[in-house]
């Protein structure tokens, strides 16, 4: 490995154990000394949206938001996913109270930075508590904040968009509020196209490790990406989800741009992810 890449990892390593820590630490003394349960998930959003700025400048993440609608308006912000890095990108755009799987919390490190960030945990495979979840995410846009889903339910290769699952899409008409959907597309990646080339430094996908994602990340110089919102989309709770749904996914698919294929390559169906890397 090139010296100046083997550096460059592992300073990186260093300043993002450093921010973990800074990170998990101010996330218990939020969990110990505020009370009020909205007042903690608005400050450990808050902390998450200051981390997650500085995780983008020192990592080389550079975000271009396009379209940005007000901080203060809540909303159900929705988008496609293709790993860590897109997540770090929305976080940075403003304060959020991300949607994952209860397998995350149940991961050791991620669980808990996952907790400590405010994030909305639902369980994916017992649909048994989704009146619960859609309350808790109801009760939470009513009280302003907003809340990022990855309808996708998971990560994926940067093929395709993949389809949107439509159950927690009508948290938004159930608490009065839009969605505020939006596409994230890999601009360069150290001044390349997005390609098959580099597609496994900046996506986390399949069977990859998280370990492996997050080194192939850490090891480039630059990544550009852009955030690109939408018109915001208002529905109301007698709206069919599949149509909501069917609708969001093609106004992301019509701004998405694919990985780059070789000449002849014809895109497969992407993969399925691990339970960890859920978002849904």
């Amino acid at each position: 490995m090139n010296p100046i890449k083997l550096i460059r990892i592992i300073a990186r390593l260093l300043a993002f154990a450093f921010l973990i820590i800074v990170h998990v630490s101010r996330g218990f003394w939020i969990h110990w000394f505020v009370g009020d349960a909205n007042e903690r998930k608005r400050k450990f959003s808050n902390t998450a949206h200051s981390i997650t700025k500085v995780i983008c400048r020192i990592f080389g993440i550079r975000v271009h938001v396009i379209n940005e609608p007000p901080k203060d308006a809540p909303g159900l912000v929705i988008g496609n996913h293709l790993g860590f890095i897109d997540i770090m990108a929305a976080g940075a755009t403003r304060p959020l109270l991300f949607v994952t799987s209860i397998e995350m919390r149940n991961t050791p490190v991620l669980g808990l930075l996952t907790e400590m960030g405010g994030c909305i945990y639902v369980e994916r495979r017992n649909r048994m508590g989704i009146q619960d979840e859609l309350k808790q995410m109801i009760d939470s846009l009513k009280s302003g904040f907003n809340i990022c889903l990855y309808p996708e339910a998971t990560s994926h290769n940067g093929e395709h968009v993949l389809p949107f699952k439509r159950t927690l899409l009508s948290a938004a008409a159930h608490a009065g509020v839009p969605v505020l959907p939006y596409v994230f597309n890999f601009r360069s990646i150290e001044g390349k196209p997005f390609s098959l080339e580099n597609r496994d430094k900046v996506c986390w996908y399949g069977d990859m490790p998280f370990i492996t994602a997050l080194l192939g990340a850490f090891s480039l110089k630059y990544v550009d990406v852009e955030i690109k919102f939408l018109e915001p989309l208002v529905t109301t709770p007698e709206d069919d989800r599949a149509s909501i749904a069917h609708t969001l996914h093609q106004l992301i698919s019509k701004e998405f741009i694919p990985v780059q294929m070789p000449e002849g390559h014809t895109a497969t169906t992407a993969e399925v992810t691990p339970e960890i890397k859920s978002a849904q």
